[in-house]
């Protein structure tokens, strides 16, 4: 943190002479203050605070677009806490397809409900859907994430996607479980300034992997992700993506050491999520936590047939609160069925809220 304090500084001495909007000014005024010490936060929140990884992206930019990364991380984690909205949400997930090649045991693919053909849940986003959800987000987010709940290396037009959101966003987001992961992927992801990519593994020897990334094989992604990196060493070393290898919390997984010692050479982060129960949200037993889920303040899902929806636990789809390219994604943002969903969170009131009532997300 010490190391960038001088260039946030610098933003805060240099702000009026930006050309910011006085709304993003402010924005921008309230994080350097409060990373500087020199403001601190009303009723009784915390400070806004940066994280390593945080750091490690802020390394990654110049200095002209350090204002703009602080203007999107400042909403994107303290809006939740704060439970402040402005016009458009500070994140997006994008889900290219809903298919999957992997049955991994703690994920929703394996359920038959959701993954039967019939039902209407599988599919591929169109290119034209897919522009224009970036054409919205131009501009108005910089925080966007190719995935959701499938693989986005099965969906048929990834490289054209990817090459279109070429120069548009500081945070673009690419997971994939790497199976797919040919030369040409390789290429498409360096190509189109992905910031993040990240390679969902979860471990790093066998059985293990293949009990846990079910229909998967290790020498084989661990070929792909090998081979990533040598065509980003060979053909973008100037490239500033970031590259990490992420694992869930699970019993069988193997530990952070394994893994580190396994993949920490063909990548610059290893690291754990902790375990949720995304394979089926709605069979589990209702909970009474009161806080509200802070992704309605922060981030929003579209999936590939464009349908809207708060979040990725409710992988069916029962909170769905619009569709694009119908309604303007803003609009739905601010809609009276997104902030009812809000309003039942804000007054305790999750325990109305199905699934919400049984996600112990936060």
């Amino acid at each position: 943190m010490e190391s960038i304090l001088p260039r946030i500084l610098k933003v805060s001495e240099i702000l009026p002479s930006l050309g910011l909007l006085p709304y993003q000014e402010g924005i921008v005024r309230d994080a350097c203050g409060e990373l500087l010490g020199h403001k601190v936060p009303g009723n009784g929140t915390p400070a806004f605070k940066l994280y390593p990884h945080n750091i490690d992206e802020i390394n990654c930019l110049t200095n002209d677009e350090l204002p703009r990364y602080l203007f999107y991380r400042y909403r994107y984690d303290t809006f939740p806490q704060r439970l402040k909205l402005d016009n458009f949400p500070p994140c997006m997930q994008i889900e290219p397809t809903s298919i999957c090649n992997y049955r991994c045991p703690f994920c929703y693919q394996i359920d038959s409900e959701f993954t039967k053909k019939s039902n209407g849940m599988m599919g591929m986003m169109s290119l034209d859907l897919f522009k224009g959800i970036i054409d919205q987000a131009e501009g108005n987010c910089e925080a966007v994430t190719l995935a959701s709940r499938g693989e986005p290396l099965v969906c048929l037009n990834i490289e054209e996607m990817l090459a279109y959101t070429t120069g548009k966003f500081l945070a673009l987001k690419f997971n994939t479980n790497a199976w797919f992961l040919d030369e040409e992927k390789c290429h498409a992801i360096l190509q189109a300034g992905v910031n993040t990519l990240v390679f969902s593994a979860d471990a790093a020897s066998e059985p293990a992997y293949s009990a846990l990334r079910v229909n998967g094989n290790l020498d084989r992604v661990h070929k792909n992700i090998k081979r990533f990196r040598d065509i980003r060493v060979k053909h973008y070393p100037e490239n500033r993506i970031i590259t990490r290898v992420s694992g869930v919390k699970v019993p069988g997984t193997d530990d952070l050491d394994a893994m580190d010692g396994f993949w920490g050479e063909l990548v610059d982060q290893v690291a754990f999520v902790d375990y949720n129960p995304w394979e089926n949200v709605y069979d589990q037993p209702a909970n009474d936590i009161p806080d509200p889920c802070s992704d309605l303040w922060r981030r929003m899902f579209v999936w590939w047939d464009g349908k809207v929806n708060p979040c990725d636990s409710d992988f069916k789809s029962s909170l769905s609160v619009g569709m694009a390219p119908s309604e303007d994604l803003s609009a739905v943002w601010l809609s009276e069925r997104y902030m009812d969903l809000r309003k039942q969170h804000q007054t305790k009131n999750r325990s109305a809220c199905s699934p919400c009532n049984r996600c112990a997300v936060i």
